[in-house]
């Protein structure tokens, strides 16, 4: 969450945060109206609460000398009863607003370009050459079933329309793209992996800005409080909630692998075909924890380190810097990596890397010291896709596809796959 000293110090300035990402700036009226009355709340209480205190020592003092007290139990009985009232009322209002709080975006950082959507977003670079076809090259949906890499129509049948089956090749190579990546970030890029749960709590949603807010697009247990991650970025993040690191231990730099759930709705179109747009993915997650002057030189580390998945795979890309309208509802800054898909003739974005600054960290209570006895402070995190296999793998069957039908395995993959060079009808 946005620190609530910038809205009452800066409101135009969040306002104007606000509008440049397309939420509406009344918020932030709303919200100090919220405000000003949780503080007018809470002076009354602590006034109402000295005079409570103030009657309480009073009240021995005069019986001793043989004084009337009667009056003063009244109105000290009276204060109690108003207190209560006044307390309950205030714990209501700080609920609303702490809830309305989280609901505010992130304020996007002074180089995030703004623009009302994703056709304003600018791109940074391109790498590798998209692969010349002399004939119309296939999506990959019709590459997939035809070497029989995935079945779609079995995945539907079990789970419903957007699951898919990897089988046989598809399986294996769908592993292989796992290993690549996991050991690339462990073995040269220097992550520690861990493993988390696939499971978390709504107060781990919170924390990395899931909830409230799009709760209608996570998946929910029906007899538990418990949600199914869409990202591992999630439990990851929310492995120091409640902690307070030492300057030490920063930057801390992990990377996870774990398969994604997400409700999405998705596109009209070819958008919706085959891999594109599914409601189980897997995913090889970076996240990092910083300090705050280091960010974003972290920031670019990341971006550097999820480019080399597609650099080492050969597969045709470009980096686009998101606009404000376009911006995850976390981030201060992010960057997407699209891959070329020659099939539907379409980017496909496979990785964000947002720099979320001390947003999340808020939000889960993510501190360190400076020294022993300083005074903490929010950590930073980040995190990137490292990157997501579905689009990944649709790239590849399209861009790797051959005028026989079959279908190149990357170089870099080979040693994943018994030194298999190509798969064939």
């Amino acid at each position: 969450m946005i620190d609530y000293r910038l809205i009452r110090s800066e409101p135009e300035r969040v306002k104007q945060a606000l509008q440049q990402r397309g939420y509406e700036a009344s918020m932030v009226d709303e919200w100090l109206a919220i405000d000003t009355r949780w503080r007018e709340l809470t002076t009354q209480v602590e006034t109402l609460t000295a005079e409570q205190n103030r009657l309480s020592r009073e009240i021995p003092q005069l019986k001793k000398v043989g004084q009337d007290v009667s009056e003063r139990i009244a109105q000290l009985r009276a204060l109690g009863e108003q207190i209560k009232q006044l307390e309950q009322e205030r714990r209501e209002v700080e609920e609303q607003r702490e809830q309305m709080l989280l609901l505010f975006p992130n304020i996007p950082h002074e180089t995030t370009p703004v623009g009302a959507d994703a056709s304003q977003n600018v791109e940074i670079r391109r790498g590798g050459a998209p692969h010349p076809f002399d004939y119309e090259p296939r999506p990959h949906w019709e590459i997939a079933e035809q070497l029989r890499l995935i079945d779609f129509e079995r995945g539907a049948k079990i789970s419903g329309s957007g699951f898919h089956v990897y089988t046989g090749l598809g399986a294996r190579l769908e592993r292989a793209l796992i290993n690549f990546m996991l050991d690339l970030h462990t073995r040269e890029h220097g992550y520690q992996e861990v493993f988390p749960p696939f499971l978390v709590r709504p107060e781990v949603m919170q924390g990395t800005g899931q909830l409230p807010k799009f709760v209608e697009e996570m998946y929910r247990c029906a007899d538990d409080p418990l949600y199914l991650i869409p990202t591992a970025e999630v439990p990851v993040t929310n492995l120091y909630r409640e902690e307070i690191l030492s300057i030490e231990q920063l930057p801390i730099n992990l990377v996870a692998y774990s398969p994604c759930f997400r409700r999405e709705a998705g596109a009209a179109g070819r958008l919706t075909r085959g891999l594109l747009r599914v409601h189980q993915f897997n995913k090889v997650e970076l996240v990092k924890f910083t300090t705050p002057e280091t960010s974003y030189e972290e920031h670019e580390c990341l971006l550097r380190d999820a480019e080399t998945v597609l650099q080492r795979l050969e597969l045709p890309y470009r980096i686009m810097l998101l606009c404000t309208g376009d911006l995850g509802f976390a981030a201060a800054k992010c960057y997407d990596l699209e891959v070329w898909s020659p099939g539907v003739q379409q980017w496909l974005e496979v990785s964000s890397c947002s720099n979320f600054e001390d947003f999340q960290a808020r939000r889960a209570n993510i501190r360190f010291r400076r020294e022993p006895t300083a005074k903490p402070e929010y950590v930073h995190t980040l995190n990137a896709s490292g990157v997501a296999t579905a689009r990944l793998m649709a790239a590849l069957l399209e861009n790797y596809q051959q005028a026989d039908g079959s279908v190149l395995i990357p170089l870099v993959l080979r040693p994943y796959m018994e030194g298999q060079e190509r798969i064939t009808p």
